[in-house]
């Protein structure tokens, strides 16, 4: 059991625990709530893993290792960053395919800067949402401020990466 899974479980024991003890069993309703929440991933999730899977036969590890590798650089940085400005879908998509790049050789500071184009950018909800709500001027602002955050964070990533390797 990985520290992660440990911390929910107990997180959720210990809530579970202080809503029995309420008034009106609200334990009740968030089982509800929960189980709502979970029924459309139990269809999507998998097949995006499977997705994703069948995906890994598709891309040459070669190509991803030297486009986005660690060794590709700032170069990979960037191009990770248009990848995932340009990613369409939600964490089903992006998650499984970061999975299936973790595994063919896709560098840290890589797949950093991919995610948080994608969280942060996302030309399709940009253009699907954000522009028809709020404008133009508004819409522009928020990318041109936002544009370099996948490039910082790829580099944080990156130097992070490099400090944690070196055992410091």
């Amino acid at each position: 059991m990985t520290l992660g899974l440990a911390t929910v479980l107990l997180l959720l024991a210990g809530l579970a625990a202080l809503a029995q003890r309420r008034p009106g069993h609200p334990h009740r309703t968030a089982l509800r709530t929960g189980w709502r929440q979970l029924r459309p991933l139990l269809l999507r999730l998998p097949l995006a893993l499977l997705a994703a899977a069948f995906l890994i036969t598709l891309l040459p590890e070669e190509l991803v290792v030297a486009y986005l590798g660690e060794s590709s650089g700032w170069r990979g940085v960037l191009l990770a960053a248009l990848c995932g400005g340009l990613l369409p879908g939600g964490p089903a998509v992006s998650f499984p395919l970061v999975l299936v790049l973790i595994d063919e050789g896709a560098g840290t500071a890589q797949l950093i800067a991919l995610l948080t184009a994608w969280s942060v950018l996302a030309f399709h909800r940009v253009a699907a949402h954000e522009l028809p709500t709020l404008g133009g001027r508004y819409t522009l602002a928020r990318l041109l401020a936002s544009a370099p955050l996948p490039i910082i964070a790829g580099a944080l990533a990156g130097a992070l990466a490099r400090f944690t390797a070196a055992g410091l």
